[in-house]
């Protein structure tokens, strides 16, 4: 039967699992009255109690008094009632102690079941809101098994794996089982089937994560990220502007001799990334936003949200780029609409039927924040669809 070992055990499983100790007992409580309600009939109104205090475990029946007896379970009558207590009156509950020898098997049993049932429940639980302050997290984890394309990852002292799907994973990206990869956290889910761990290296976050990671200025708030967008695989921009004054926030991120953007870069697996200074002039955050393409002009439609940019006729294609890549990312960077037209396509005329825009000459003093751009063709701005 429970006694003193078995609350004894309660406490140790208290510490060590950091189990509730009080949800645990109205558990074990409500499975023992369900189990002894079964060895003596169901009808039965009966509570199971248990007392850690006293390491006891007492069981009560309940008897409403009534003036006819139909239901003996949970009926007594009044004279009945008074043998036990002469004040009791029509519509009292009699609570009543029953003995507990013959169930005692029975309780040790069920005891057992509900300790295993509620531990696992509960580990499970206690994994979860340990693996929830993960979320959002950049993880080092091991490669444990691939299956069709989708990788298990071991998460780092837990015994809960990460999934990367296909689609989490960098275009081109080949791996190996006791590989050790850097994942970001995209989502924690808690089903049936047990706690699930999405993983992911394709959307902005890991990028995000991995400036926080290689550059201290990013992590400490000196330089903020403003935004992201990003092709995997391919190209991502981001935009970057300082906090402080003296800070340059594109040499800080490229870092030594490139030290620092080319372990971001190698970590994306060759990725390219456009470092963009953001500006709160749209015309030139618009214009340094197509880097590495050169820049004549750039048109606005506030009201449109829409912008036109001239750039030389040889420079056009590297200002759309590969499939439109490039103006696209930048749009996505900037929030504009962006419409890229050819120097040769500019005539001296301006029709009235024209959208009312807002055009402003770009010097070279304009490109500043843009870097060199050799040096940064290599570079890509925050994008929060994901």
């Amino acid at each position: 039967m429970i006694n003193k070992d078995f609350f004894q055990a309660l406490d140790d499983l208290q510490t060590e699992k950091k189990i509730d100790k009080e949800a645990f007992l109205q558990t074990l409580e409500t499975a023992l009255t369900s189990a002894y309600k079964k060895m003596y009939g169901e009808a039965k109104s009966a509570m199971v109690k248990l007392n850690p205090e006293k390491n006891t475990i007492k069981i009560y029946s309940y008897k409403t008094i009534v003036d006819q007896v139909e239901d003996p379970d949970k009926e007594i009558s009044l004279s009945e009632a008074r043998l036990i207590k002469k004040s009791f009156k029509i519509g009292d509950i009699v609570q009543t102690e029953e003995s507990t020898k013959d169930f005692g098997r029975i309780a040790a049993q069920t005891a057992k079941q509900v300790v295993m049932q509620k531990l696992k429940e509960m580990e499970r639980q206690n994994a979860l809101a340990e693996l929830s302050e993960k979320e959002d997290e950049l993880l080092t984890t091991i490669v444990k098994r691939i299956d069709n394309g989708t990788v298990y990852v071991q998460i780092s002292n837990s015994h809960t794996e990460g999934v990367m799907l296909p689609n989490d994973q960098i275009p081109g990206e080949k791996f190996n089982v006791g590989d050790r990869v850097k994942v970001y956290v995209k989502k924690i889910k808690d089903s049936f089937k047990g706690t699930q761990i999405q993983v992911t290296r394709s959307n902005i976050g890991f990028v995000r994560k991995l400036f926080e990671l290689e550059i201290p200025e990013v992590a400490n708030g000196d330089i903020v990220i403003k935004n992201i967008s990003r092709d995997p695989g391919n190209r991502t921009k981001v935009s970057v502007y300082a906090s402080k004054q003296n800070i340059d926030p594109i040499g800080t991120c490229v870092g030594f001799h490139g030290q620092r953007i080319d372990t971001i870069v190698s970590e994306l697996n060759g990725e390219k990334i456009d470092l963009i200074e953001y500006t709160e002039d749209p015309l030139e955050y618009i214009a340094r936003a197509l880097s590495p393409a050169q820049v004549l002009s750039v048109e606005t439609n506030e009201s449109l949200k829409a912008s036109r940019v001239i750039v030389p006729d040889d420079k056009l294609s590297l200002a759309i780029g590969k499939n439109g890549q490039n103006v696209r990312l930048a749009a996505r960077l900037t929030g504009w609409k962006i419409e890229v037209k050819p120097e040769s396509s500019v005539t001296q005329n301006v029709t009235t039927k024209e959208p009312e825009y807002e055009l402003t000459e770009l010097s070279d003093d304009s490109f500043e924040g843009l870097g060199d751009l050799e040096e940064l063709e290599d570079l890509t701005p925050i994008d929060d669809e994901e």
